[in-house]
């Protein structure tokens, strides 16, 4: 098992076969009541996990908005758009079977945004990133990272998984910022910074 914070630094994944990040939130009306808090509660904010396959510095996959096998072999896989966060559990996951990762690829950034215009972090409450290992076909949660509530950014680096000879080192990075939203060069600028 391994056990993640932002302070330990990149982990060893030795050993670690598939990996699971989520990302969960809560709706919210804002400060708004009544009736149309209700309306703002039930349509609910679009939060996208986006997971960023890089060779070297460069972007050269994206899981994640209408992409969901970039790599075509089921090595890195996302579980499709929660356009709303309603339900229990992560609203949107991304797994990760780095043997069969292509050698190419160097690293994975995994970004949550509020991508879709109109959809903000500010409309969402209670966003939780958590890191599964899913060795072994069962899910043993490792970390649960939560991005401050206190920002008018509209995306967060979550982590960071980086290859280190044979094996992989996962690093905790939680880092907001701005991403023009719908713009995809925005955000796999933004995964090329982290």
């Amino acid at each position: 098992m391994i056990t993640l914070t932002k302070e330990d630094g990149p982990a060893d994944l030795d050993g670690v076969t598939h990996m699971s990040i989520g990302v969960s939130w809560d709706p919210t009306a804002g400060s708004s009541g009544g009736v149309m808090g209700k309306l703002r509660r039930k349509k609910g904010t679009d939060l996208d996990l986006i997971a960023i396959a890089m060779h070297n510095g460069d972007p050269v996959r994206l899981a994640g908005l209408d992409s969901l096998d970039p790599m075509g072999n089921g090595s890195l896989i996302h579980s499709g758009d929660n356009q709303t966060g309603h339900g229990d559990g992560d609203d949107e996951t991304v797994t990760v079977e780095f043997a069969r990762i292509p050698a190419h690829v160097t690293s994975i950034v995994f970004i949550a945004a509020a991508y879709k215009k109109g959809s903000s972090f500010q409309q969402a409450r209670n966003i939780s990133f958590k890191v599964y290992d899913a060795t072994g076909g069962s899910s043993q949660q490792v970390a649960d990272i939560w991005p401050s509530l206190l920002t008018s950014d509209n995306g967060c680096a979550v982590a960071k998984a980086m290859r280190a000879g044979d094996s992989w080192k996962l690093e905790v990075i939680n880092q907001t910022g701005k991403i023009k939203q719908g713009d995809e060069h925005a955000l796999m600028r933004f995964a090329v910074s982290k």
